[in-house]
């Protein structure tokens, strides 16, 4: 039962990254050959499954960054790059972290948890070396509640 509805809650994670969750300013990026979408959540929404990748930072203002990336010319999913993230907050020293592949129902996203409090826009620089290729970077802005 429980890692059904680990499957479950990751799911709708990959499902908002995918439909281009809509509390990020700008949520899909095209560059270097790679679409990447971007999907920002709270991670009380996975509450109970917050050890994924290590566990969840402490305190109210933990959010899930997820990505998923795919060629821009074929459409076909980038499921064995290295990604990173760095996610800086308006005029603060940011915080990197790799974004973890995750597979669910055989489709492959990458994410990880972030502290992000207060309502200032983020910077959310994620770097992408594809297996065999060159690496890629692409920024978003985030800031929460954005419609």
């Amino acid at each position: 039962m429980e890692r059904r509805s680990v499957v479950t809650i990751v799911g709708v994670c990959a499902l908002l990254v995918a439909l281009g969750a809509r509390a990020a300013s700008d949520d899909h990026k095209t560059a270097g050959g790679l679409a990447v979408y971007l999907g920002v959540l709270p991670a009380a929404l996975i509450r109970g499954h917050q050890e994924m990748h290590g566990g969840a930072p402490s305190g109210s203002h933990a959010y899930h960054v997820v990505a998923a990336i795919f060629d821009a010319s074929t459409g076909a999913r980038i499921e064995d790059a290295k990604v990173e993230a760095q996610v800086t907050p308006r005029r603060l020293v940011g915080e990197a972290r790799a974004l973890e592949s995750m597979e669910i129902a055989g489709t492959v996203t990458y994410g990880n948890y972030f502290t992000m409090g207060g309502s200032d826009p983020y910077r959310i620089q994620i770097s992408i070396t594809p297996s065999g290729g060159s690496p890629v970077e692409v920024e978003f802005s985030y800031r929460h509640g954005t419609p």
